[in-house]
């Protein structure tokens, strides 16, 4: 493949964390296009969900002379005087998946609200399947501070207050960490006998619902969001229901595309591009869990 030789523009991918494989995907997204257009790309982020570590990481790639960040915010509100301040300096500010308060070229994201609607349906018809018509329905959230997956938790509940025999419990919020969700999920299952549901709203709170429901191997139904090979087998044998899958690699590979385009001050279309989500699940045997 012929590349197109441009500026060497440097871009930064700036994520939550490096652990989770998200974001491993997204990196491959953003490599593979800015490979492909010639410039340089760094991706970077705290090992582990850290907002200060991350604003820190940030100013570093400002002060190495980034002329594009792709970021993915941890917290809006504490990252966004960071992001003013590239943008007073000329930096190029676009944001996959979790946007700050501060105003960027894009945003490329899931419609978060509308996909944790869509996880509240895949738990209604999950539990009208195996006939549980009343109970409560735990939710494992990251942070409050958190938009993206704070959406989620909106779409799911308004979608369940549509059926009044369901009782919403309140938010445990565990910071993406598989261990403290696990722990979560066991609260919920030890102070809520008649538990029937609950739904986590990142990779790293499903994979602790599914350690926990899998070691209870109790009657109720799990919806997560994202995916891995381990979540994947959890869906194949039962332990968990439904995960959405968000699409990270288009995230970064557009996101890298649109950095370009605004550097080179091409027309970058609408604010706000909707990357969707893909629900794999036991109840659609067709779809190929690879």
């Amino acid at each position: 493949m012929n590349h197109i030789v441009n500026e060497n523009y440097i871009i930064y991918l700036i994520t939550m964390d490096k652990s989770d494989q998200f974001w491993m995907i997204m990196d491959n997204g953003a490599r593979e296009m800015a490979s492909m257009l010639g410039v340089t790309y760094e991706w970077d982020a705290p090992l582990t969900r850290d907002i200060n570590n991350q604003i820190q990481i940030f100013n570093n790639a400002v002060a190495a002379g980034a002329d594009a960040i792709m970021l993915a915010a941890s917290d809006p509100l504490q990252i966004s005087s960071a992001v003013e301040e590239a943008k007073a300096k000329g930096v190029k500010i676009i944001y996959v998946d979790a946007p700050a308060f501060e105003e960027a070229v894009i945003t490329l994201a899931t419609d978060n609200y509308t996909a944790g609607r869509i996880a509240g349906e895949n738990m209604f018809y999950g539990l009208e399947e195996i006939g549980l018509t009343y109970g409560s329905i735990g939710i494992i959230g990251v942070t409050p501070e958190n938009r993206t997956t704070v959406n989620r938790e909106m779409g799911f509940r308004d979608y369940l207050k549509l059926f009044a025999r369901y009782q919403i419990l309140e938010t445990i919020y565990t910071n993406g960490d598989p261990e403290l969700a696990k722990q979560a999920t066991e609260k919920f299952i030890r102070d809520n006998p008649n538990l029937v549901g609950v739904f986590s709203t990142n990779e790293g709170s499903t994979l602790g619902m599914g350690y926990a429901l899998r070691e209870n191997d109790i009657n109720i139904i799990g919806i997560g969001f994202d995916i891995t090979a381990m979540i994947q087998e959890m869906i194949r044998d039962n332990t968990i229901k439904a995960t959405l899958v968000q699409n990270p690699f288009t995230m970064g590979y557009l996101g890298m595309a649109e950095a370009v385009a605004a550097l080179r001050g091409f027309d970058t279309g609408p604010q706000l591009i909707n990357t969707g989500v893909t629900v794999v699940n036991i109840y659609t045997p067709s779809r190929t869990l690879s």
